[in-house]
Protein backbone atom coordinates (compact mmCIF):
# COMPACT_ATOMS: atom_id res chain seq x y z
CA UNK A 1 0.00 0.00 0.00
CA UNK A 2 1.08 3.66 -0.60
CA UNK A 3 0.36 6.81 1.41
CA UNK A 4 -1.13 10.31 0.45
CA UNK A 5 -0.94 13.22 1.79
CA UNK A 6 -2.32 16.05 -0.15
CA UNK A 7 -5.36 16.46 2.32
CA UNK A 8 -2.75 17.58 5.02
CA UNK A 9 -1.15 20.15 2.41
CA UNK A 10 -4.47 21.44 1.41
CA UNK A 11 -5.58 21.38 4.96
CA UNK A 12 -2.42 23.55 5.67
CA UNK A 13 -3.96 26.01 2.35
CA UNK A 14 -7.12 25.82 4.22
CA UNK A 15 -5.22 27.11 7.87
CA UNK A 16 -3.31 29.46 6.15
CA UNK A 17 0.21 27.65 7.37
CA UNK A 18 3.58 27.30 4.88
CA UNK A 19 4.93 24.24 5.10
CA UNK A 20 8.48 25.57 7.43
CA UNK A 21 6.00 27.36 9.96
CA UNK A 22 3.93 23.70 9.79
CA UNK A 23 7.51 21.84 10.11
CA UNK A 24 8.44 24.24 13.07
CA UNK A 25 4.87 23.82 14.76
CA UNK A 26 4.41 20.25 14.81
CA UNK A 27 8.09 20.05 15.72
CA UNK A 28 9.10 17.43 12.64
CA UNK A 29 12.50 17.90 11.21
CA UNK A 30 13.14 19.17 7.46
CA UNK A 31 13.63 15.53 6.57
CA UNK A 32 10.29 14.02 7.79
CA UNK A 33 8.61 17.12 5.95
CA UNK A 34 10.06 16.20 2.41
CA UNK A 35 9.05 12.29 3.11
CA UNK A 36 5.82 13.98 3.43
CA UNK A 37 6.33 15.98 0.78
CA UNK A 38 7.33 12.84 -1.86
CA UNK A 39 4.14 10.74 -0.38
CA UNK A 40 7.09 8.76 1.78
CA UNK A 41 6.33 6.45 4.64
CA UNK A 42 6.51 8.47 8.02
CA UNK A 43 6.29 7.26 11.78
CA UNK A 44 2.77 7.04 13.72
CA UNK A 45 4.97 9.28 16.30
CA UNK A 46 4.94 11.82 13.32
CA UNK A 47 1.34 11.12 12.44
CA UNK A 48 -0.08 11.17 16.13
CA UNK A 49 1.58 14.40 16.46
CA UNK A 50 0.44 16.79 13.00
CA UNK A 51 -3.13 15.42 13.95
CA UNK A 52 -2.95 16.79 17.51
CA UNK A 53 -1.43 20.03 16.17
CA UNK A 54 -3.97 20.30 13.70
CA UNK A 55 -7.12 19.27 15.53
CA UNK A 56 -7.88 16.55 13.18
CA UNK A 57 -8.30 13.05 12.25
CA UNK A 58 -5.80 10.64 9.95
CA UNK A 59 -7.98 10.37 7.91
CA UNK A 60 -8.34 14.34 7.57
CA UNK A 61 -4.15 14.51 6.31
CA UNK A 62 -3.90 11.24 4.70
CA UNK A 63 -5.07 8.76 2.02
CA UNK A 64 -3.61 4.83 2.42
CA UNK A 65 -3.99 4.02 -1.41
CA UNK A 66 -4.50 0.13 -2.74
CA UNK A 67 -0.99 -1.39 -3.83
CA UNK A 68 -0.16 -1.81 -7.43
CA UNK A 69 -0.42 -5.48 -6.75
CA UNK A 70 -3.56 -5.85 -5.00
CA UNK A 71 -1.52 -7.19 -2.16
CA UNK A 72 -0.81 -10.46 -4.05
CA UNK A 73 3.19 -9.34 -4.77
CA UNK A 74 2.07 -9.83 -8.00
CA UNK A 75 1.52 -6.98 -10.59
CA UNK A 76 -1.77 -6.38 -11.99
CA UNK A 77 -2.26 -6.22 -15.52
Amino acid sequence: MDVCYNKLFKLLIDKGLKKMDFRDEVGISSNTLAKLSKNEYVSMEIIVRICRKLNCTVDEIMDILPSPDNGTGEPVE
